[in-house]
């Protein structure tokens, strides 16, 4: 897993190689599209969709698992094994990515170009950009860096430290069929009851993980993580709010809070709340934050192996 993020913090996934092959969550999206047009059918009793949506989820998940143990037990052992391993689960860690998408906010915003700032922030938030001043931008830049830094690298390289490729890519297929599926809608309320569950379970150690990191680093300890123990489990999410929490701690701003989604607002409790609204400058410092603490994760890794 070590080796995985070396990887993708050097090259990240590249654009050339993505508009030739995809990407394996492109790949795994197909799988989960056809499923999700094919059985999730309205005219179906919420119970039947509920049922269908659980063969869903085991018939996506169970192969990308199968695919995994099944190319790690035909490669041999020692530090090649580590190693090839590790590129094998390279495209499976978003660091680089989450990186640079948020970086691609922080700067316009820092240089007062708002309009850019709103662009940016608009690939990797949900809510209407059109309705955030510099705070909101900040905010949700800022809470989605504290929420992909779990999904998107210290689940996937947890469970790939546990079990090797069967769990990285279990991981994978689990939280793509979350983030597909899994949403309180008309839809997909019975057909991705079980991808959210499952998603809920699969983050539950790595949430909580990403919070420490975040807490570990922070210029203050224990306001990081007072911070957490108190607002974490105010999140309407049971995983997200523990690295949101964190991270509102470290940097010593508010988190969270109302926001609106399609023209509808969403009152949602603020994290840290008394604390100062976000600025620019906060994104950069998230931002460090967030690279010291995928450099610690690594490192560990490092020093278990060596054990």
């Amino acid at each position: 897993m070590a080796v995985a993020m070396a990887v993708d913090a050097l090259i990240g996934w590249p654009a050339w190689l993505f508009a030739r092959i995809g990407h394996p969550v492109t790949w795994l999206g197909r799988l989960i599209h056809f499923l999700d047009t094919s059985w999730n059918r309205a005219s179906d009793p919420p119970v039947l969709r509920r049922a269908a949506g659980v063969a869903a989820a085991v018939l996506v998940i169970a192969p990308a698992t199968a695919l995994g143990w099944a190319v790690q037990s035909a490669l041999a052992s020692g530090w090649l094994h580590v190693v090839v391993v590790g590129v094998l689960a390279w495209p499976l860690v978003a660091l680089r990515s989450l990186h640079d998408h948020v970086a691609a906010v922080a700067h316009p915003l820092v240089s007062g170009d708002i309009a850019a700032a709103r662009s940016a922030v608009a690939q990797i938030v949900g809510r209407d950009p059109a309705t955030l001043d510099d705070a909101g931008i900040a905010r949700a830049t800022i809470e989605s860096l504290a929420e992909n830094a779990s999904d998107g690298i210290v689940a996937p390289v947890f469970w790939g430290a546990l079990f090797g490729l069967p769990g990285i890519l279990g991981y994978k297929a689990i939280n793509t069929l979350d983030s597909m599926i899994g949403h309180r809608t008309e839809r997909h309320e019975a057909f991705g009851w079980a991808a959210a569950r499952i998603d809920d379970v699969a983050n539950l150690i790595p949430a909580r993980l990403t919070g420490v990191l975040f807490v570990l680093l922070a210029p203050n300890r224990s306001q990081a993580w007072s911070c957490m123990l108190r607002d974490a489990q105010r999140h309407r999410s049971p995983n997200a709010g523990w690295p949101e929490a964190a991270i509102a701690g470290a940097l010593g701003v508010r988190l969270s809070g109302p926001r609106i989604y399609h023209g509808s607002i969403a009152d949602e409790p603020w994290l840290n709340e008394g604390a100062r609204d976000p600025a620019a400058a906060d994104v950069l410092t998230g931002l460090k934050l967030y690279r010291y603490a995928m450099m610690l994760l690594a490192a560990a890794f490092v020093a278990l192996a060596l054990v």
